[in-house]
């Protein structure tokens, strides 16, 4: 019996890279059937700055899922961020030939709300209608066959820096591998964290990675809002590594294991050894230094965050509050300390509605993977008009090109 096709998702952080391999059952539901992890070493704030060092990573993270899964990976879709990514709103407007809304006027329109003055080193990496108006009819999700004359888009355009996205895909070429799509990785979070319900009633999903923490804010199922702060889970190991004089590996697995965004939290005062720089005897230290070191660093992550959600000016429509998720996410009292400084209702994100391996991906750390896989299996629908190309040829075609224009240099 033919297995059925794969679907990859390579999360290619700060501080660690990622592959999860996944399959669709009979029912349409993702399953997990691999995944792979290593470290991060080529990565500097979400860009790629050493990609001998990225590819080397890659294929160990590649190896390891292919090894679980018994699967060979051909393609990838791989996940964008870095402080380089903007996102901006806009808006197009057409005159409806015919009377009756067809494929083809929608093309039109988000055409039209695409022309922008974006500059020569930069390139259009997502464009996402927020809603349709038809003749003045507004919050329309999919206006096809719809009578009107005037047809309305307002859209969410993401863009990133061109000789990013050329090293993310050269790392993974160089790596034998073919890179289906870019995605912006919240966008891939937001896929795998948030229900239907956050995403209509309004919430903002905030991703605390290794090197940037990303922000995308939703409202009536449409993103509003996307922004990316140099600012991660790694500042935080260095202040911990400076702290307490320890190197920045050891202090990764000191914030894992005792790590508190909330000193008044700690209860029992736990005593720890922490291994001292230069071969030292080890020191000895307690949770409660250790928070002292921690909440200051996630207070300000999180106000950061607030700055940006109050600048959006979307604040006010976020009935369902705020959502954290990424590997910083995991630290205890970080959940508290988010309901406090946003005043709004705060969970923890954890990827949902999977199968398969569940149990090993069902951890923030692995939100962005999972959501790249969810995206990949998007995209290979028969049908869809998000990303559809400026031309008649179709969104498969559009996405090769797109890709083509990144590949210029590569080639």
């Amino acid at each position: 019996m033919a297995k059925s096709p794969i679907i990859v998702g390579l999360d290619i952080g700060t501080t660690k890279i990622c592959a999860v391999i996944g399959e669709q059952n009979e029912a349409g539901q993702l399953e997990i059937i691999g995944l792979g992890s290593s470290k991060s070493t080529g990565m500097r704030r979400g860009v790629v700055f050493n990609i001998e060092q990225t590819l080397q990573t890659i294929r160990k993270a590649l190896a390891e899922s292919e090894l679980m899964s018994g699967r060979q990976i051909e393609s990838v879709y791989a996940g964008i961020a870095g402080s380089h990514i903007m996102g901006i709103n806009s808006d197009g407007l057409i005159a409806v030939k015919g009377g009756i809304v067809t494929q083809r006027d929608i093309e039109r329109v988000i055409d039209a709300a695409k022309v922008l003055a974006i500059p020569a080193n930069r390139e259009v990496i997502h464009t996402l209608p927020q809603e349709y108006i038809i003749d003045s009819q507004r919050g329309i999700v999919d206006p096809l066959g719809m009578a009107g004359v005037r047809l309305e888009v307002k859209v969410h355009i993401v863009t990133g820096d061109v000789s990013s996205a050329q090293n993310i895909v050269r790392s993974c070429r160089r790596s034998n591998l073919q890179v289906a799509d870019l995605a912006l990785e919240s966008l891939a979070s937001a896929k795998a964290v948030l229900t239907k319900e956050e995403r209509e009633i309004g919430v903002a999903l905030v991703d605390i990675g290794g090197g940037t923490t990303d922000v995308a804010i939703f409202a009536n199922d449409a993103i509003k809002h996307t922004a990316v702060l140099p600012i991660g889970g790694q500042h935080l190991s260095n202040d911990i590594a400076f702290g307490l004089k320890t190197p920045v590996a050891e202090a990764e697995k000191i914030k894992t294991k005792y790590g508190c965004a909330i000193e008044d939290m700690i209860e029992n005062d736990e005593v720890f050894e922490v291994p001292l720089v230069g071969g030292r005897n080890p020191a000895k230290a307690t949770r409660r230094q250790l928070a002292t070191i921690c909440e200051p660093r996630m207070v300000e992550i999180l106000e950061l965050v607030d700055q940006v959600i109050a600048r959006s000016t979307y604040k006010d429509l976020l009935g369902a509050g705020i959502v954290l998720t990424g590997g910083a996410a995991l630290i205890p009292g970080c959940q508290e300390l988010g309901a406090e400084i946003f005043d709004a209702p705060t969970r923890i994100g954890y990827p949902l509605e999977i199968g398969g391996i569940k149990d090993i991906v069902h951890s923030p750390k692995f939100s962005t993977a999972v959501g790249l896989l969810r995206y990949g299996a998007e995209q290979e629908q028969p049908v869809n008009r998000i990303f559809s190309s400026n031309n008649d040829s179709g969104i498969f075609e559009g996405i090769l090109a797109r890709m083509k224009r990144w590949f210029l240099d590569i080639s």
